[in-house]
């Protein structure tokens, strides 16, 4: 019965990855680059042009966020990862990427990752169906370091209404924010959380994407040297330009993550280890997989010995640059 078990599992495992590996070629096929006249360079004069533009950029990664992609889970982690970064910038802290994706994967079990990983935390909870709940945003704004008042709740509860009215996606974000900052000033990460929870919500996504704290941060948004902020008196167009390019840059990591997944795949059926396919379902999931993680039945030397050889076979990258405590993914 064991040996019917274990044969069962692995035909089924086979079944998934050769669904995984038709899926990921239709979606090379059919899913056309980014156009370069829909990129958005800098903020404009013309709030018009900068809300077609951003329409049109949002449509490109709509199309990109319906099509189910296998390598969903570790894009939306990376975008997530990469508006951690951008977060730790506006509290004036200096976490950069690889130090954020270390104080999250090199923890002891649930210890507390400090306070740039409570950050990361709060972003990747983004992450579900329903983060306009009381208890998702309260959670969030709790890892953001913030105190819930009265004042935040009563912003909070006109965001949803917002989420739930007729308005223009952008533009919906847009005021989500104003409305946040009107009412606690320092509650700017959260605002720009709620601002993309509202847009996902607008779009009819099925999960938020992280998109507006990185955009925000790009030096073509500035103007005398200054960020778009929300409540300045340009905000709504720069939250449009600032969208415009969250889209554009989201679908070019579409694209990456879409190459690199497919060379996972491609190499998949040569792999004999025991337990390669959890690793593999782990790999398109997630940002970063650590050697000592327990994935599947696997002991930590196998596991190391299955990173090595995928590697070497170029499906993987080592993402840290050391020779220990090293991380590996997409």
């Amino acid at each position: 019965m064991a040996e019917l078990f274990c044969h069962k599992r692995r035909c089924g495992l086979a079944l998934a990855m050769a669904r995984t590996k038709k899926n990921v070629i239709e979606e090379r096929v059919t899913l056309p680059p980014f156009p370069a006249w829909a990129r958005v360079e800098a903020i404009g004069g013309d709030p018009g042009e900068a809300a077609f533009l951003a329409g049109a950029a949002l449509a490109i990664l709509n199309a990109r966020v319906r099509a189910d992609a296998v390598f969903a889970g570790v894009w939306r982690q990376r975008l997530a990862l990469k508006a951690t970064a951008a977060s730790t910038r506006i509290a004036r802290r200096g976490e950069h990427e690889a130090m954020l994706r270390d104080a999250f994967y090199l923890r002891h079990g649930g210890a507390d990752p400090g306070p740039a990983g409570r950050i990361l935390l709060a972003w990747r909870s983004l992450d579900r169906s329903a983060p306009l709940d009381d208890d998702a945003v309260v959670h969030a704004a709790e890892l953001f370091g913030l105190r819930v008042d009265a004042a935040l709740t009563a912003a909070i509860a006109s965001v949803r209404e917002l989420a739930a009215s007729d308005r223009g996606a952008p533009f919906a974000a847009a005021e989500a924010a104003n409305i946040v900052l009107a009412q606690r000033p320092d509650a700017e990460l959260l605002a720009l959380w709620l601002a993309d929870a509202v847009l996902a919500a607008r779009l009819n996504w099925r999960l938020p994407m992280a998109l507006l704290a990185d955009a925000l941060q790009h030096r073509s948004l500035r103007i005398d040297g200054r960020r778009p902020h929300p409540g300045d008196a340009n905000w709504v167009l720069g939250c449009c330009v600032a969208y415009g390019h969250a889209a554009a840059q989201a679908c070019d990591l579409f694209t990456e993550l879409q190459r690199n997944a497919q060379k996972l795949l491609m190499v998949a059926p040569r792999l004999r280890a025991k337990g390669a396919g959890a690793v593999i379902g782990k790999l398109l999931n997630d940002d970063a997989v650590p050697p000592s993680e327990p994935v599947g039945a696997m002991s930590d030397r196998a596991l190391r010995r299955l990173f090595e050889r995928l590697v070497a076979l170029g499906a993987v990258r080592e993402l840290t640059g050391r020779p220990t405590f090293r991380l590996y993914g997409l």
